[in-house]
């Protein structure tokens, strides 16, 4: 079973230790603050109270050993890149670290970690991707200028097949997923749409106007397509 760290329980850092608990990993969450460790330790494999600075008190709970530590520090911006620095010197297989500026950005580069989180900057760019056009509902980064988008089948698209669609061949974009809303009745007799995933879609598949379509494709030719 995987084992991951999370350290700092914000807003953030709890939400994360839940959700990786949730899909089976085994978690160890720390905080140096009583009151969020109260509130995660049952939702978690293990919660600690300790500081992330403190060599010793990471040690006895076995930071050293687990495949991932996550440090999900904010605000505390020395904490943040001094357990950084001393989860690099005590051997973590895999570091994760929290960045909220650029400076710090740049100096968590210098310490080689394999993953910098920024959220602000991430969540702003789905944000702006989603805001500048009617059709996208979701957009998740996957490098940059590339990532997977939800999108509404454009109008001039409604009534036609993938195959004409020619969607690789115009638009450079691959539609590797579409949503559909089907219509039903509950139990009760009310009537509702329930949502079904074809996640293997045939070129002969017709687009509907409630469709939504998962594309993959830079965000140049993803925005045209969605922009029609």
């Amino acid at each position: 079973m995987r084992n991951i760290a999370v350290i700092g329980l914000g807003k953030f850092g709890s939400s994360l230790a839940r959700e990786l608990t949730e899909k089976g990993v085994e978690v160890l969450a720390i905080d140096r603050n009583r009151e969020p460790v109260d509130a995660i330790k049952d939702s978690v494999t293990h919660a600690a109270t300790l500081s992330s600075t403190d060599e010793d008190a990471l040690r006895a709970v076995g930071i050293q050993n687990v495949d991932v530590a996550v440090v999900c520090i904010g605000e505390d911006i020395e904490a943040n890149l001094l357990t950084t620095i001393l989860l690099k010197k005590m051997g973590v297989h895999r570091i994760w670290t929290r960045a909220l500026s650029p400076l710090q950005q740049e100096i968590i580069t210098m310490l080689e970690v394999d993953n910098i989180i920024n959220l602000e900057k991430e969540m702003g760019s789905i944000i702006a991707t989603s805001l500048a056009s009617t059709n996208i509902t979701r957009h998740i980064p996957l490098a940059k200028g590339h990532s997977i988008v939800e999108v509404l089948v454009p109008s001039e698209f409604v009534g036609k097949t993938l195959r004409s669609l020619d969607a690789r061949n115009k638009f450079s974009i691959n539609i590797v997923a579409i949503k559909k809303q089907i219509p039903g009745i509950t139990d009760q007799g009310e009537r509702i749409m329930e949502e079904s995933i074809e996640d293997v879609p045939k070129p002969d598949d017709v687009l509907e106007e409630t469709d939504h379509l998962l594309i993959v494709g830079s965000d140049k030719n993803v925005e045209k397509f969605a922009n029609r």
